[in-house]
């Protein structure tokens, strides 16, 4: 086999599906990761759905619903951030892409403070992960987004830190656009996950 086919598989087993092997694999861990999601969220609304008892977040106080929603709202600024950073890194503007990679984090990394503040507050009222159903499954749903923001934060620091390096640019961007897809998608399913815990009311008994 020639050196120039040998090349030319090697670049073809770097790409699957039209894009490459780093995206496909984001794309595909995101696929797996969204029916583990799924089933949690399946199994809060089976047990939602049974239960002879479940608090409203809007008038039993249990949730804080305006400070989760403020929240809400800080995570969703840190997914415009993270377009904002892939397309100076786009554009060649390496100091522009680092700036908004630090506000992502930032972002992020506020997001978990204000859990682990409610997390507190709602330990301190009783609400304990082994108290009930509500409890469990609120604590199992919530702390295993917020192990996914952790990662998040983490992951983006590592390509914060290679960007301050200057390995990103228009040319090798790809790195980047992934951290985003797994961004994206935490930000996409809190939305989701925001919506169904804090929001919906309890269906009315019989």
């Amino acid at each position: 086999m020639s050196s120039a086919a040998a090349a030319s598989i090697g670049d073809d087993s770097r790409e699957m599906m039209g894009m490459s092997a780093g995206k496909f694999a984001m794309w595909a861990f995101i696929a797996s990761d969204g029916m583990g999601f799924a089933c949690l969220f399946a199994a809060y609304a089976a047990t939602r759905g049974h239960a002879e008892w479940w608090p409203n977040p809007n008038d039993t106080g249990v949730l804080n619903v305006d400070l989760t929603a403020f929240n809400t709202f800080v995570l969703i600024c840190s997914s415009v951030t993270m377009v904002f950073a892939l397309k100076a890194c786009k554009a060649g503007n390496n100091k522009a892409t680092s700036g908004w990679l630090l506000a992502t984090i930032l972002f992020g990394t506020f997001f978990l403070g204000v859990q682990v503040y409610e997390y507190y507050h709602l330990v301190h009222d009783g609400v304990v992960p082994w108290g009930d159903n509500f409890s469990a499954t609120f604590y199992s749903l919530t702390c295993y987004h917020g192990l996914h923001v952790l990662s998040g934060v983490i992951y983006l620091s590592c390509i914060l830190i290679a960007s301050l390096r200057g390995r990103y640019g228009p040319d090798n961007a790809m790195p980047i656009e992934i951290v985003g897809l797994f961004w994206h998608f935490v930000d996409l399913v809190w939305i989701l996950l925001f919506t169904f815990v804090y929001l919906f009311e309890p269906l009315p008994a019989g």
